[in-house]
């Protein structure tokens, strides 16, 4: 669980990635978790884009990627997310 001073350190890293990911009309399978979970294990904060063709809701697809993920939620702006998880081995952010 993040305080509020970690969560908004976060948001500060977040603002400047770009998405890496996109979810699509397909949606999320088991396939698009596995490159999430690598993506978070090499990089710990990852933004993911909502495609304006899903027919998914932004903060339900949030929440479940995080579920699965086992990732902390930092933000939603409009159609886009930022995940975090602390990595087991490249842990490169430190939390205030």
């Amino acid at each position: 669980m993040l305080t509020g001073k970690q969560r908004s350190y976060l948001r500060s890293i977040g603002n400047s990635l770009d998405s890496i990911f996109q979810v699509g009309k397909n949606g999320i399978n088991t396939n698009f978790i596995k490159q999430i979970d690598d993506a978070l294990e090499a990089r710990e904060i990852i933004k993911v884009n909502v495609l304006n063709n899903s027919l998914l809701d932004v903060k339900e697809t949030a929440n479940e990627v995080a579920d699965l993920t086992k990732s902390e939620l930092v933000q939603i702006i409009g159609n886009k997310f930022i995940l975090y998880r602390e990595s087991r081995e490249n842990k490169r952010i430190e939390l205030p």
